[in-house]
């Protein structure tokens, strides 16, 4: 069996994506990955997608997925493992079965980078965040921390000072990696404290975060009070399984038609890099037929909302790529 359309990943851009390829009748199937749901699935309270004053994460994607199956998707809680997009209809391989399909909206999502420290995972939606733009908003006149040296960690520090009454930041380099600008408005802001040479070793507290430990070079360690604390160290896109398949950047996030002009004007690309993509297909990528949505693609907004809106958008340049 030839299916019209398959999505990979069953975050807030697949989901959306299924429902509006399912609305117009493609019967799209949707491999929701094991477990499902994404990243939304690891939040504790959502407070800024539109429709919901306060949201559990689980209870937001169970919503959509529900929807979904409503008009017609099928969802297969399981991961793709591989991929061959060489030739039409495009086959897709989990560990047990291959499907075949016209179109591919691929959602993989992207996970954020942690310090690997047991009391971090446990404490995860109880004062851990990696998504100050997400999250700040529950520390107002709170005391928090924020982990990194590069421009992320700077732009969720800055982003916590409209919350929060003090903000450490806390890097484990005597210098930071950060663009000069970033860094000098932190240090310009009056609520945020530097803290260099310091990695965190543990995060206290039972059912929240009361404190974090730091470790100097010197070994010395020094507990610091704290309400909540922010990782800052990147994002890696799941995007292993058509790293071979599809164009990616320095980074693994998916080059599309839209990504692709932004790399042509900014100069780091020719134009002769670009012709492959179609310029009708603002979310297609350097295959013909396959799309791609959400945080595998966009590694600066990354949030449900926008997700959600970069699905429908797919949905819509693979249903009338199906139609030409």
């Amino acid at each position: 069996m030839v299916n019209k359309i398959a999505i990979i990943g069953g975050g807030p851009a697949g989901l959306s994506a299924a429902i509006y390829n399912a609305r117009a009748s493609l019967e799209p199937i949707l491999f929701a990955g094991s477990p499902p749901g994404g990243q939304l699935m690891l939040t504790s309270e959502v407070e800024n997608f539109p429709g919901f004053t306060s949201i559990l994460g689980a209870d937001l994607i169970e919503k959509m997925r529900s929807q979904a199956k409503e008009f017609g998707t099928i969802i297969y809680d399981d991961n793709i493992v591989s991929v061959d997009f060489s030739k039409r209809p495009f086959t897709l391989s989990t560990s047990k079965t291959q499907y075949k399909s016209e179109a591919v909206i691929i959602t993989a999502g992207a996970k954020a980078l942690w310090l690997d420290l047991e009391s971090e995972q446990r404490l995860r939606g109880r004062g851990v965040s990696a998504c100050a733009t997400c999250d700040g908003f529950f520390f107002r006149d709170k005391i928090v921390a924020v982990v990194g040296g590069g421009d992320t960690a700077m732009e969720e520090t800055q982003t916590l000072t409209k919350f929060a009454k003090k903000v450490y930041l806390i890097h484990r380099r005597d210098t930071f990696r950060a663009s000069k600008i970033m860094e000098q408005r932190i240090r310009k802001n009056s609520k945020v404290t530097l803290i260099l040479n310091n990695e965190v070793t543990d995060v206290l507290g039972e059912q929240k975060v009361k404190a974090i430990q730091l470790k100097n070079p010197y070994e010395k360690s020094n507990t610091l009070a704290v309400d909540g604390l922010f990782v800052a160290i990147g994002h890696k896109p799941d995007t292993e399984v058509v790293s071979k398949a599809l164009e990616l950047d320095e980074k693994g996030y998916i080059i599309t038609t839209q990504q692709a002009a932004v790399r042509l004007i900014s100069g780091k690309v020719k134009m002769a890099d670009v012709k492959k993509y179609n310029s009708k297909y603002q979310t297609m990528t350097s295959v013909a037929g396959v799309f791609a949505a959400g945080d595998c693609v966009d590694h600066i907004y990354r949030q449900a909302s926008t997700a959600a809106g970069m699905g429908v958008a797919a949905s819509l340049d693979a249903e009338k790529w199906l139609e030409e």
